[in-house]
């Protein structure tokens, strides 16, 4: 293959991106998977900063979009906190989690406020590593029709098979997460709108939609 053959060569700058760029797609799936994703904690306030004529000044906040007066909030019927608009209780991690996206069995944790950032990032490195692999991968085979070629190439080619897959879900999982983020909305939201009262008795389909540029950049930044 072809990081081989520049490996025999003594040239190291691309096999070693390409370790590098796998080292960070796996420490990039452990952050994900074990940081808190925005768990809502017992009857929480969050202190917002803010600078103002060169002082510091502390001011309480939630820092979370406030639902009309027409819409009720109600406590979580599972873990008893109350709940903050865009919120979610998710039974398999039985916490209510800040603007909750969903829950990813892949990571085995729930995507939300903290680590849908960190998770977008993880499926983008993690596309170039599936598509530099495949590529690899390709220019490893010589197809020829005899038992004895594909004796000697099945890992290959299965590993291939499977990188082309594994491509497919990642890269089509990322364009619908950019989708989503441009709208500002979440995985859960776009799914249960008509079961969501803050979206139903919204007078916009999407009230936290403030244009696409504006949106990734409060997403990413």
């Amino acid at each position: 293959a072809d990081l081989q053959k520049q490996e025999e060569r003594g040239e190291l700058l691309q096999p070693l991106v390409f370790v590098l760029l796998v080292l960070c797609s796996v420490l990039l799936y452990f952050k994900v998977s074990l940081m808190d994703p925005g768990f809502v904690k017992a009857e929480e306030e969050v202190k917002v900063y803010h600078f103002m004529n060169g002082s510091k000044r502390e001011e309480q906040s939630t820092a979370i979009p406030q639902a009309p007066s027409s819409i009720k909030m109600r406590r979580c019927g599972y873990c008893m906190v109350k709940q903050p608009m865009r919120a979610k209780h998710c039974q398999l991690c039985r916490h209510c989690v800040r603007r909750y996206d969903h829950h990813c069995p892949w990571i085995e944790n729930c995507v939300g406020e903290n680590n849908h950032p960190f998770f977008v990032i993880y499926l983008s490195v993690q596309l170039v590593v599936l598509l530099w692999g495949g590529h690899v991968a390709w220019s490893g085979l010589y197809f020829e029709q005899s038992w004895n070629w594909l004796r000697h190439n099945i890992f290959l080619l299965v590993s291939f098979i499977l990188i082309v897959i594994f491509t497919i879900v990642v890269l089509l999982l990322l364009l619908s997460h950019l989708y989503l983020i441009s709208c500002n909305t979440t995985t859960w939201e776009f799914m249960s709108h008509h079961r969501i009262a803050y979206l139903r008795h919204s007078e916009l389909e999407n009230p936290f939609d403030q244009g696409i540029v504006l949106n990734l950049w409060r997403f990413f930044c």
